[in-house]
């Protein structure tokens, strides 16, 4: 029933910290936003998060991403959900697949605060790859390629963090260009 909770609380941190300080590692673009504001809030206020708002609600996420946290949420992109098979996004935001969703969404999220210092400094730190514990329960395996992270998820399926340090105030958002998948 706790993690129930925490699940909305988790991904509305993940919202309100895309729309805080943020910088690309393809453009090293910065992007500005608001420290109070929760995960939610910030992905609500970045037009790139727009899928992932709209299936947090789904969910019913809303209300745990925006409880005090603190969580590093991996939270992909419209782009990343893009490369999902046509139609999976809609099927998984039905009431009837609600479960489904929130597993998939909390795999994304993580407690504590981690910045990319952080994630980069645990991956060098356990010879090149660190298993992270997600709230959903499963594990994400993180490492470096070209100066980049790279998450895998259990199935093998890789994403890149494009985005890091986001920041929001109750957490961290780093922006993935997949979507990684729970067992």
């Amino acid at each position: 029933m706790r993690l129930k909770n925490l699940i909305p609380s988790v991904l509305v941190a993940l919202f309100i910290t895309t729309s805080v300080l943020a910088t690309t590692t393809n453009s090293k673009k910065v992007v500005k936003t608001n420290t109070e504001e929760t995960i939610v809030g910030v992905a609500i206020g970045n037009k790139d998060f727009s899928t992932l708002v709209a299936a947090v609600k789904a969910a019913g996420l809303v209300e745990t991403l925006s409880s005090t946290g603190p969580f590093t949420v991996f939270a992909p992109t419209n782009a990343a959900f893009n490369k999902l098979p046509e139609g999976t996004v809609g099927t998984l935001v039905k009431k009837e697949n609600k479960e489904l969703l929130t597993a998939i969404l909390t795999y994304h999220v993580v407690a504590g605060k981690f910045s990319a210092k952080d994630v980069v400094a645990a991956i060098k730190a356990n010879k090149g790859s660190f298993v992270i514990k997600t709230v959903q329960g499963g594990n994400l395996t993180a490492t470096l390629s070209n100066g980049k992270v790279i998450l895998t998820d259990v199935k093998g399926n890789t994403s890149t963090v494009v985005i890091t340090d986001v920041k929001a105030s109750n957490g961290i958002i780093h922006a993935i260009d997949s979507v990684v998948m729970p067992q």
